[in-house]
């Protein structure tokens, strides 16, 4: 019975004109082309609630290319705000490897707010989200994080509250 139902609700032409659609777009779905050339296609994710050292950061910004797998770990404050954010981008990343083409990102508010959104078409990169629990779209950054965590809990543990020194 409950198939039937299903059916005629989904043939139901006033029900399919008035149904309002509440989930988010969803991201990309399949594994995105291999990049052609290095830095032209990056990816980033946030690794967050780390115990804060001397310097207030409690927050790593994990940037990596998609085709070398190298990556800059930038440490920095979760509280930072979005210009600080573009300037530590420019400064890090855009200054060593010039402008990438694509970013693969979650559905961090960070990488979903206006400003970021602005700021990355002022300078010609596509930003695509990655649809969550589906490695197939960024798998290898996320295998990168949980690597950084391992270091970091070993270095937390033998070195204390000062993992900024021993970052990558």
């Amino acid at each position: 019975m409950k198939a039937d139902i299903a059916t005629y609700v989904s043939k139901c032409l006033t029900y399919l004109k008035v149904k309002e659609e509440h989930q988010k777009p969803s991201g990309l779905l399949v594994q995105p082309e291999i990049p052609q050339w290095k830095w032209d296609n990056i990816t980033m994710d946030f690794l967050t609630k780390l115990p804060k050292i001397q310097s207030g950061n409690d927050t790593i910004w994990v940037v990596m290319d998609r085709l070398t797998k190298s990556a800059h770990f930038l440490p920095m404050k979760e509280t930072n705000p979005m210009d600080k954010l573009a300037r530590l981008y420019l400064k890090e990343v855009v200054t060593r490897h010039g402008i990438p083409v694509t970013i693969i990102c979650d559905r961090d508010p960070r990488f979903t707010s206006n400003f970021w959104k602005a700021f990355q078409k002022a300078m010609g990169t596509r930003l695509d989200m990655s649809t969550v629990y589906h490695p197939e779209t960024d798998g290898k950054r996320e295998r990168t994080i949980q690597t950084l965590k391992d270091m970091l809990r070993a270095c937390v543990i033998n070195f204390g509250n000062c993992w900024e020194r021993h970052l990558p």
